[in-house]
């Protein structure tokens, strides 16, 4: 069966093309998808009945569902995703007070083949890569449960979107073309994945690019990230330069900050001269702890000390709202699977 979710319009009509169809039934399938976010296509109600069945015979709105859901105090909502063949990934929808956005927080793996110390996600390894329609349902899920239209979306669930990258941009133009969700409210998070990146610079997205740093020296960051003895540190950043050189754009540089390991005055400092000739905002992230390991969240007196450090490297410095922690839905907690 064909499923209609994650098609483009241009994909839509070369179905009615054979089905003999007009364009712009194509075009009122579509708007049902995207704009209406219907599952099924006897929802489609100003398509002739008789057409619908003709439809039915060969396609499907989708394939997916929503296994579990879970609501967090703070308005975050999480939900674990299950594709036909019974594989899962969680999926995050966050709403910020006072603000008229809606970010999903999507995956675009199966499992994790980078496996960060301090995330949940890589623990059970890679199983495999979404397609871009199952990226894609993730957001229509969202829409389709809350009747809600998702503003932003950022590539920060589960799985490296570097590593997976031709069905992230396939997705990606579909959020921008098909959702209309603009280029700049999207955001591709990486571990950094140096390959991946050039691919980006030379590609000149709008979307932002975002590095999970986490660390300033080859030392501390091998011991938290991998991926480091593969891509070091030098050569990430030399990367990023060329970034910032190709598109003229401003990277996010996400840190972790782990208490007692990567949160003292030194470390700051020392980040603060890393990341002084890159051009870039600093979203700092006090760490949320898994049950896969000991490490532990660092104090609000710690984290002001080490964003004002930062600070006196004239870059701009955030510090993440947490979101979510206690459904276990905020960075790093996502495990794709009902918590046992």
């Amino acid at each position: 069966m064909i499923m209609l979710a994650g098609m483009s319009l241009k994909e839509i009509e070369s179905l009615m093309v054979k089905l003999k169809a007009t364009q712009f039934r194509a075009k009122q399938i579509h708007n049902w998808i995207y704009a209406k976010s219907v599952s099924s296509i006897d929802d489609m109600t100003n398509l002739s009945k008789d057409f619908r069945e003709e439809l039915k015979q060969i396609a499907v709105v989708t394939d997916t569902k929503i296994k579990c859901k879970q609501i967090s105090c703070d308005g975050t909502i999480k939900y674990l995703v299950e594709f036909p063949d019974g594989n899962c990934v969680e999926t995050v929808l966050m709403r910020f007070d006072n603000r008229a956005n809606l970010t999903a927080c999507v995956s675009s793996q199966v499992g994790c083949a980078v496996n960060c110390s301090f995330c949940a996600t890589g623990k059970g390894g890679f199983v495999r890569n979404l397609t871009s329609s199952e990226i894609i349902e993730q957001v229509l899920a969202i829409q389709r449960d809350t009747q809600l239209k998702v503003t932003n979306i950022v590539f920060m669930g589960q799985g490296e979107p570097l590593l997976n990258l031709d069905n992230v941009l396939k997705a990606l133009e579909i959020f921008n073309t098909d959702f209309q969700i603009g280029a700049r409210r999207i955001t591709i998070s990486t571990s950094g994945i140096i390959p991946g990146i050039n691919k980006l610079a030379d590609m000149d997205l709008q979307s932002t690019l975002a590095i999970s740093l986490h660390a300033p020296n080859h030392e501390l960051r091998s011991e938290l990230m991998p991926i480091e003895n593969k891509y070091s540190i030098t050569e990430l950043k030399k990367a990023l330069k060329e970034y910032v050189e190709k598109t003229g754009r401003r990277i996010t540089v996400e840190y972790i900050l782990i208490h007692g390991f990567n949160d003292t005055p030194a470390v700051a400092k020392e980040l603060a001269y890393l990341i002084k000739d890159i051009k870039c905002n600093i979203n700092l992230i006090p760490y949320n702890s898994v049950i896969e390991n000991d490490y532990k969240k660092p104090s609000n007196n710690d984290v002001m000390k080490f964003k004002y450090l930062l600070e006196h490297s004239g870059k701009k410095v955030t510090v993440r709202l947490e979101r979510g922690a206690d459904i276990d839905a905020a960075c790093g907690q996502l495990r794709g699977r009902i918590a046992q």
